[in-house]
């Protein structure tokens, strides 16, 4: 069997080929699949290394590899069917920190629920949708949510975002910098300096590197990771039922905003795996499996799924088109997602090891957008649309108060970051006339 074959999405590799493969995509989205659900999970209060914050990464885990089993074997019009990994979605993260923190968990996953109902509906739609998020909305709301999220980083690097944590005494000490900053400098040096393998995992590898430094300063405590069972109690809506119309508005906008996003990843993948465009049936199956692996994670505590970028750069990389290696992938992950001792590991990981590796994250989700806005003319009216909807989007996210005000449901929205970042970009993108220039 040559190379070529694999190409073809149904051909599987041999098993002690296929199997390492798996294990990549695992290692290269690992620690973005569960930094979200530590970020909601602390904006709702719950402690760094908490049984809550367990079962929210344990959750993580495992709906990444059962939305990743939609996507890639499919049910009925469920699923592309093609090498493609699903995760927990970062462009949630703002909405959601914001709603748990404020209405709570129960509020937020309620939101989850239905978003993805409503994104899991598009997918008989999104082929005629797609005109409403040219470039200059989609990078803007990516760049929303990247520039949103580097604050949040920080502060972990620093010792932590909860406001204890923050006029502590250690908050911005060398100890914690230093962790911080073994992560981003392995990390970085593993990403340019070396290939296949390494280079997928760097930001694993750095965070296990800060891991490391954190244990031999005394930061680490693995008192939860003795108390972590090996077999996970798997619970349905473990926060109940909580209906909020402007947590639902808000966690919608984006669903609509992530289906986009898996079209076109999964557009990219066919093109870097197969050398063809993606077909219709393929792209709403994408977005099936998008929104019901969202929907069956908000109903058991996990966050919003999407497609992971930076698994299509794996496919194209080395050239394997088989979707039964992502579906290896899924299964390692639904294994990690059913063991709480994992999740308690990775929940004894000090905040400041985090904090290295989202700087690094976050970072490149601004860079994300910035590139693709990149694919935008810099007219006068591009900078208009692109001024007047961050000002908004983030302007009253940093000054909440300037819509204290407003009814509960709009000020959600409006403090929201990427919502109203959104519906400025569109609305703008649609009145201003084309030929202002």
């Amino acid at each position: 069997m040559t190379d070529a074959t694999y190409t073809d999405p149904n051909v599987t590799p041999p098993l002690a080929q296929a199997a390492p493969l798996g294990l990549q995509h695992v290692l290269a989205m690992f620690a973005s699949n569960v930094t979200p659900s530590i970020i909601v999970g602390q904006a709702a209060g719950l402690a760094f290394g908490s049984p809550d914050l367990i079962y929210l990464i344990q959750m993580a885990m495992l709906f990444a590899g059962i939305a990743t089993i939609f996507q890639t074997v499919g049910l009925g019009p469920i699923g592309a069917r093609l090498p493609i990994m699903q995760g927990t979605s970062f462009a949630f993260v703002g909405v959601l920190a914001g709603v748990a923190a404020t209405l709570g968990l129960g509020v937020a996953l309620t939101a989850c629920i239905i978003g993805g109902i409503v994104h899991f509906l598009l997918g008989a739609v999104i082929k005629n949708l797609r005109w409403l998020f040219p470039p200059l909305v989609t990078g803007l709301v990516i760049l929303a949510i990247g520039l949103y999220l580097i604050p949040v980083a920080i502060k972990y690097a620093a010792g932590g975002a909860a406001q204890f944590q923050m006029e502590a005494e250690s908050f911005g000490s060398l100890k914690h910098w230093s962790v911080a900053l073994t992560v981003i400098i392995v990390s970085l040096a593993l990403k340019f300096f070396t290939k296949g393998l390494l280079s997928n995992a760097a930001i694993l590898i750095g965070l296990l590197a800060g891991y490391a430094l954190a244990f031999a300063l005394g930061m680490v405590n693995f008192g939860p990771v003795a108390g972590a069972s090996w077999f996970a109690e798997i619970k349905p809506l473990p926060y109940g039922f909580e209906f909020n119309l402007g947590a639902v508005i808000a966690v919608t906008l984006v669903s609509i905003v992530s289906a986009i996003e898996t079209v076109g990843d999964a557009s990219a993948t066919a093109k870097a795996g197969a050398g063809r465009e993606a077909t219709d049936e393929e792209i709403s199956g994408a977005t099936y499996a998008d929104g019901l692996g969202t929907a069956v994670a908000g109903v058991f505590g996990g966050l919003p799924n999407t497609s992971f970028s930076q698994n299509v750069g794996i496919v194209g990389m080395t050239g394997i088109m088989s979707r039964h290696v992502v579906t290896i992938a899924g299964l390692i992950m639904i294994v990690c997602g059913l063991v709480p001792k994992v999740g308690a590991v990775i929940a004894s990981m000090p905040l400041p090891v985090l904090g290295g590796g989202v700087i690094v994250m976050f970072g490149m989700v601004a860079a994300a957008g910035l590139n693709v806005l990149a694919e935008e003319k810099m007219t006068r009216r591009t900078m208009i649309i692109i001024a007047v909807s961050l000002a908004f989007g983030l302007g009253l996210n940093l000054v909440p108060t300037a819509v204290q005000y407003l009814p509960d449901t709009l000020r959600v929205l409006a403090t929201s970051a990427v919502a109203p970042t959104a519906i400025m970009a569109i609305a703008l993108n649609l009145i201003l006339p084309k030929d202002m220039d």
